[in-house]
Parts: structure tokens; sequence; C-alpha cells
């Protein structure tokens, strides 16, 4: 006699697909030079989602993806991106970024500028075009300087997986290129963090910031003072703590991981096993991470209207990035080319973008539409890198 499916039995039937459909895709489509996993992965979150495969098949997600099982994937998807983001902190090298920081600084802020400053014009026509895109919760001042970070966005962990697949992380420019993103990556949280000032809690935030500092200091000399086997733990735990602080303060606790990650220095970890941490995170926690992304996913405005703004802000995204690259370029003399591989690089966006994205939909700050929108302009942007940046290095010869 058949017996209903347990919450258990669904969630296992969730992982399975979650870990072998994109992996299949992936593997027998041969998608990697356009579409690495990652991205596939993405996509297929999107097509398992309520909007498509859950609009065509209602039966289907209501049947595996139930709110219990929803809310057990979200949970490790909350881990899993936590852990990625403070690994992104920790590899933050902000010595060599001061340094070289005339160049450094003349190159990631108009890599950043330029993006922002296209971005936020193309928030404001959506906002004179149709209120809709906005949160219930969301002032136009956040939706325009959210809309615009997004197009401004380097995904950090993405582009070392991708320099490490074109075989220049090593090399001088790849740590240039990892120096420029690094730079844009402290703005980035930056300004999520003013965009989520919440002047009902500044009190809270303030105290966050106070004994962050304050906690710092002690913590950095623990650090030192242990082994790295127990370095792990205690950087765990420090994680989890301010990530529990930034959340309390309303700063949420994607900024509190970023900043644990922030005040650890990487040469206290081997880059031996520092790297298998990322790979092994990538590979075992955070394709849940992506599919419960691609579950948020929002039609309701109608198909063409979403992919319209994906493509308008797309074309914010890049020409922005390529503006700004090239004017640092021409300001610092680069060779011929080089502007055009550096920008194309820093466009890859899925990942941080995609948290960042997720950040300002759990705040209201844009519509389920929005982040839809804008997670296909991350996946497009992901998508275009490696295709162009190829061929580009190959002239180069780097």
């Amino acid at each position: 006699m058949s017996h209903p499916l347990t919450t258990m039995e669904l969630y296992l039937i969730a992982l399975l697909i979650i870990f072998s459909l994109p992996w299949l895709i992936w593997r027998l489509g041969r998608t990697e030079y356009f579409a690495p996993l990652v991205v596939v992965q993405i996509l297929t979150g999107i097509l398992l989602g309520p909007g498509l495969l859950g609009a065509w098949f209602p039966a289907y997600y209501q049947t595996v993806f139930t709110p219990d099982v929803i809310g057990m994937l979200n949970g490790v998807a909350s881990w899993a991106v936590m852990i990625f983001v403070w690994i992104a902190g920790i590899e933050l090298d902000l010595h060599e970024a001061w340094k070289n920081r005339r160049e450094t600084f003349v190159t990631a802020g108009l890599a950043l500028a330029m993006p922002l400053l296209f971005g936020s014009a193309a928030a404001l026509g959506l906002l004179a075009w149709d209120r809709g895109w906005i949160g219930a919760r969301g002032a136009d001042w956040q939706f325009v300087l959210g809309v615009g970070m997004a197009c401004a966005v380097t995904a950090l962990p993405i582009l070392i997986l991708f320099m490490e697949k074109i075989d220049i992380l090593r090399r001088p420019l790849g740590q240039r290129v990892l120096r420029y993103a690094s730079l844009d990556d402290i703005a980035i949280w930056a300004v999520l963090a003013l965009i989520l000032l919440d002047w009902e809690r500044i009190g809270r935030q303030g105290t966050f910031v106070l004994a962050f500092g304050a906690a710092a200091l002690p913590f950095r000399a623990l650090m030192r003072r242990i082994s790295e086997t127990d370095r792990w733990y205690v950087g765990l735990i420090w994680l989890a703590l301010c990530a529990l602080a930034a959340d309390w303060a309303g700063l949420h606790f994607m900024v509190g991981a970023f900043l644990a990650g922030v005040v650890i220095d990487s040469r206290w970890f081997s880059v031996e096993r520092m790297d298998l941490l990322r790979h092994h995170v990538l590979l075992v926690v955070m394709p849940v991470f992506f599919l419960s992304t691609g579950l948020r996913t929002n039609w309701d405005m109608g198909g063409f209207a979403v992919f319209g703004v994906a493509a308008v802000l797309l074309l914010a995204s890049v020409a922005g990035k390529l503006a700004g690259v090239h004017a640092a370029g021409r300001i610092l003399r680069w060779r011929p080319g080089e502007a055009s591989l550096i920008g194309w690089l820093l466009q890859t966006k899925a990942l941080i973008m995609i948290i960042f994205a997720n950040i300002l939909l759990d705040k209201a700050i844009i519509t389920a539409e929005m982040f839809t929108a804008l997670l296909l302009m991350a996946v497009g942007s992901t998508m275009l890198t490696i295709p162009v940046v190829t061929p580009k290095l190959r002239r180069l010869s780097v």
C-alpha cells in the first residue's frame, strides 16, 4: 500500500534534482566554454522555479518544493553562501592593493563608478516607466543605488575560478585584476551597508560597528597565536557570530559574513587548503543556493518585460564597465588591447551580484520581477566573459 512521501524524502528528491540535472546538462551539453557549471546551476534553478516549469506543471512544483522543503533548502543555502562570502573577504589582499595604490585606485574607481552611473540611469528610467519594479519597502534612492551597484559588481570568487581556467591567475595580469576586483568588493559591501541603513535601528547598527571594531583586535591576536587547524574552527565560530550580530543590527547576515573574512589575513591559511575549501563549497553546498535562488524568480509582469529590462541592464553594465576601464587605461598608458581584456574579465558577475540582489529582495527594496531581471543580467554577463576574453588573451599574449 502506497504512503505519502515524507518531508525528508521530498527533500532528498529535491537534492537529487539539484545535483543531477545541472551536471547532466553541463556535461552532456558540453557548455563549459560559454556556460560554466555555476551558470548552468543558476539557469536550472530558474527553469525549475514557479515562474517556468512550476507554472507549466504546478502539480510537480507543489509536490516536491513544499514550504517545508524550501525552508530546509534555504537553511543549507544560507550557510553555504555565508562561507563563500567569508572566503571572499579572506582573499582580499589589501596589502598588494596599497603597494600599487595609484594604479589600483584609478582602475578600480573608474571600473566601479562608470557602470554604477550607467546602471543608476537605467534604474531612474525604470521608475519613470513603471514603479512595479521597486519593492514595497524601498525608497527611490535605495532602488536606484541598488540597481546601479548591481550593474557595477564584479564577482571575485567566480573571477578567480575563470582566471584559473584560462591560466592567468598567478601571472602578473591576473594579480592586477584581482587587486581591482578586491577593492571594488569593499566598495560594494560598503554601499550595501549604506542602502540597508535603518534610522529606526541606527543605535543597533552603531553598536554593531563599535563592537565589531573592538572584537576584531583580540580576535586577530588570538588567530596569530593558534595553529592553522584551530584557526579554521575559530574562524567559523567568528563567522557565525559576526553574521548573527549584523543581522540583529539590521545590516543582513551577509554583511557580517564578509566583514568576518576581511579581518582575517589570507597568509594565516595555506593557499592549497583555501583553494580546496572554495572548490569543495562550490561542489557540495553552493548548488543548493543556486537552485534556491532560481526558485525565487517571478515573471508576473510578463516575460518580454523582464527580458527587456535584463537586456537594458546588461547593456548598461557592459558599456559602463568597458568605458571605465578604457578611461583608466588611457590615464595609466596601458598597451593596446589591455583595457578591453581587463574590462571583460571584470564583467564577471554571477554569485556576488546574485547575493547582492537576494539581499535587496529580502529587504523588499526590489520586487521579485526586478530580481529576475537582475539574475538574468548576471547570468548573461558571466556567460559572455570566457568567449570574449579567450581570443583577446591569445592576441595580447600575456
